[in-house]
């Protein structure tokens, strides 16, 4: 599912998109690349100010993918638009194994989440 229609795209100085604000009464939610909420109704400039604060370095974040046996696999993100996110599985940059690559709808499903280390 693409990002609503709705949805106003934020950019840095740049150009990279960082993020959405959706309006929501007299304010905006923030949305990252993901599409998840990050905050409830705020303001137009605290709702910029939130998204370039929040950069993408998130995205090189290692993340976890739950497969249909019921098995969590250590991922990376390769892909995120407001269509898809492509995943592939985490493999240190390892060449000699075989690339295990997977495409998850967006926004970012409950079968796809940030890894936390036990």
């Amino acid at each position: 599912m693409p990002a609503p229609s709705d949805w106003i795209e934020h950019r840095r100085g740049d150009g990279e998109l960082v993020g959405w604000m959706r309006p929501e009464g007299d304010g905006f939610v923030v949305f990252d690349l993901l599409g998840r909420p990050l905050t409830d109704a705020i303001d137009w400039l605290a709702a910029e100010e939130t998204l370039d604060g929040l950069g993408i370095g998130y995205l090189a974040d290692p993340f976890e993918l739950l497969l249909d046996d019921g098995r969590w696999l250590r991922v990376r993100l390769t892909e995120v638009s407001p269509d898809h996110i492509r995943v592939k599985r985490e493999d240190w940059g390892a060449i000699d194994i075989p690339l295990l690559e997977y495409t998850v709808p967006f926004p970012l499903p409950a079968r796809l989440r940030p890894f936390v280390a036990a």
